[in-house]
């Protein structure tokens, strides 16, 4: 068993994966670590993860898709 989360973002014209991979960084230079796949964000947090770790994260990812374009 584990946790995952995936989300689809809708590629740039011109530029498959650029989307995703500027949310990688922004995800990554706040702190949390996903996978990038072509322009899909997964998100694998450990089981042990509480409730305010994910309401942290879950912040985080809305405010980093904010100000992806």
């Amino acid at each position: 068993m584990g946790l995952v989360a995936g989300i689809e973002l809708a590629p740039r014209a011109g530029a498959p994966g650029a989307r995703a991979q500027e949310l990688f960084r922004r995800l990554f230079d706040a702190g949390f670590l996903v996978r990038a796949t072509a322009d899909i964000i997964a998100l694998s947090p450990p089981l042990i993860i509480d409730e305010e770790q994910i309401a942290t994260l879950v912040d985080a990812v809305a405010a980093s898709l904010a100000m992806v374009e």
